[in-house]
């Protein structure tokens, strides 16, 4: 398998230099990255002290918590700390440590000498406002009530998840990352936080992401959304103190999302057209149908419901340039050190978003900026599955940034 590198560099009139490197990966045999329910082995962050402005419907919490995990040693200075934004549906549990021995969702990227090298970072995992691990989300008990919140929680924005993850850093003491890194809906995440705190971000690492979604991603969770909310047993988000619970509408929600997640030439490579079923009807006859449908149960029933409405909804909106007269404008606001990475077969987020947020960096006028194209044969997923391409970006951009504060910092 190859992947392809595409340094941009704004002294070079954004002609493009085109490295090929060669990677030993495994079969495609259908890994799949490590999800769990995750409900111990997290600390928790509680904002108490003043109600959290919401960006959306004028609307604040009194108060909230947030889900965190920890890696790695905060030095003295509190200088090397690595802020690691998750997808959608990930909990903040992105690496295996003593509190919870289970292999997290980053588990091969995270750790001494990996690409997040602990021996150097201290590296911070949170989940997201609006979650179900942790986090205070529609699940949650509404103080006001003592009942689960439901659909009454307040709408949700990608600014909101930023800057709730960054009240976090304040109680830690940190005044400035080391990094922001993200993918996919984390994609968003980190490289907002540049633009909503570029004091505060020394570089950022956004993987499979975008400026803006388009309009095919959009319909895509619309109508994961849709299945969830005409499930009977949704009952209008209320679903905690009921018997039933929207298990058809999530399940099928998961199916939908998992064709958005992997490629058609691995679909092709794993799954072909064989048959599992030699029954000729109207039920699942092919191997791929029986893998969606295991997909989709399984994440079912280990994910909020509502949590994935509200997530998906805050996806749907976001807009780097929302508030500006133009993208370049807001790009022109993030000026540290960038890499923007994707992959080839991604549909959800297509390459060609990850090259337009590039360039449009440059184009504002950011002389920093690395833009690695991944040949990655599993899609979206590839900032799960694809360790040595992804972990070697990473790696590469996050040690020789800190090599060369390092060099400033002694003259």
């Amino acid at each position: 398998m190859y992947v392809w590198s595409r340094l941009i560099s704004s002294t070079t009139s954004n002609v493009s230099r085109l490295v090929t490197i060669r990677w030993a990966h495994s079969s495609v045999e259908g890994p799949e990255p490590a999800y769990y329910q995750i409900v111990s082995g997290y600390k928790l962050y509680k904002h108490k002290n003043e109600p959290f402005q919401l960006k959306y419907n004028n609307k604040s919490l009194k108060e909230f918590q947030i889900a965190y995990e920890t890696w790695g040693k905060l030095n003295k200075k509190k200088n090397n700390a690595i802020l690691i934004f998750t997808g959608l549906s990930a909990s903040s549990h992105a690496k295996s440590h003593d509190e919870n021995t289970k292999p997290g969702w980053w588990e091969q990227f995270i750790g001494p000498n990996l690409g997040i090298d602990t021996n150097h970072f201290f590296v911070i995992c949170c989940n997201h406002l609006g979650g179900c691990y942790g986090s205070t989300g529609p699940s949650s008990i509404n103080p006001e009530t003592n009942k689960s919140y439901g659909t009454s929680f307040p709408m949700l924005s990608v600014e909101d998840f930023v800057r709730a993850q960054f009240q976090l850093l304040k109680h830690f003491g940190i005044e400035k990352l080391h990094a922001s890194i993200g993918s996919s809906l984390g994609g968003m995440c980190s490289i907002l936080s540049g633009l909503l705190y570029p004091e505060m971000v020394g570089r950022v690492a956004t993987i499979s992401s975008c400026i803006a979604p388009y309009p095919t991603a959009i319909a895509l969770r619309y109508l994961q959304r849709k299945m969830i909310m005409t499930d009977p047993n949704w009952h209008n988000g209320h679903y905690y103190e009921k018997d039933g619970y929207p298990l058809d509408g999530m399940r099928i929600a998961r199916e939908i999302a998992t064709l958005t997640y992997r490629s058609g030439p691995e679909w092709l490579e794993r799954f072909g057209l064989r048959r599992f079923n030699d029954k000729i009807n109207l039920t699942p006859t092919f191997e791929i149908e029986s893998y969606l449908q295991y997909q989709g149960l399984t994440f079912a029933k280990k994910y909020d419901p509502n949590s994935l409405l509200y997530i998906s909804k805050a996806m749907d909106l976001f807009n780097l340039a929302e508030g500006y007269d133009n993208p370049t404008d807001a790009l022109a606001k993030i000026q540290c050190p960038v890499l923007v990475l994707g992959s080839q077969t991604d549909i959800l987020f297509p390459i060609w978003q990850q090259k337009q947020l590039a360039e449009g960096l440059i184009n504002a006028g950011n002389p920093r900026v690395t833009f690695f194209e991944l040949n990655s044969i599993f899609g979206h997923d590839t900032f799960l599955l694809d360790v040595n391409g992804v972990s070697t970006a990473l790696k590469g951009f996050l040690e020789m940034s800190a090599l060369a504060t390092e060099k400033e910092t002694i003259k």
